[in-house]
């Protein structure tokens, strides 16, 4: 079941792998319909790691809910599971296979968490920025670059008068 009023959207799921491959098409879809489309990898990787962690871990049963909300300047993705154990971040040895969820959700993302709701179990969300970046710094092209403003991206190369006598002989004879 998909519900969407206005910037929210909740899918209803079993947590089972050819389900999580769904999720990331309706997660990708749903920032393409918002024009949030530079959000993709990084919501569609973390919505990943947390449907997977459902899918290994939670118990009594794999349900779970996927919500997007995007408010003001930030989208929060959250998986909600029955489960009411909270995950930890794990540190992975070299050679493991699994074990790297939520660090990878940790790295893509603004900021992440858990909220626990008793015996009803817990939902896992991250945040990512919606806004871009601001520019490292100014542009070469700027205004006040070309018209020799404050400052300058370009370097300025002092330069000695040179002496064009002898140039001016040698040409002339």
């Amino acid at each position: 079941m998909i519900s969407e009023a206005s910037r929210h959207c909740t899918v209803e799921l079993q947590a089972l792998p050819p389900r999580i491959g769904q999720i990331r098409r309706i997660v990708s879809a749903q920032l393409r319909y918002w024009q949030l489309d530079r959000l993709i990898d990084q919501a569609a990787l973390g919505v990943t790691e947390l449907l997977t962690n459902v899918h290994r871990h939670a118990q009594p049963d794999k349900l779970c809910t996927v919500e997007m909300e995007l408010l003001f300047d930030r989208l929060t993705v959250s998986v909600h599971d029955h489960d009411p154990r909270i995950p930890m971040l794990g540190s992975a040895g070299p050679l493991e296979t699994t074990g790297r969820g939520l660090a990878l959700v940790e790295a893509v993302s603004e900021s992440w968490g858990v909220r626990p709701k008793g015996d009803d179990g817990k939902a896992v969300w991250f945040t990512l920025p919606t806004a871009l970046p601001p520019p490292a710094g100014p542009s070469p092209y700027a205004a006040d670059t070309v018209f020799g403003k404050a400052t300058t991206a370009f370097p300025v190369v002092g330069a000695e008068p040179r002496d064009r006598a002898p140039a001016r002989a040698a040409a002339t004879t």
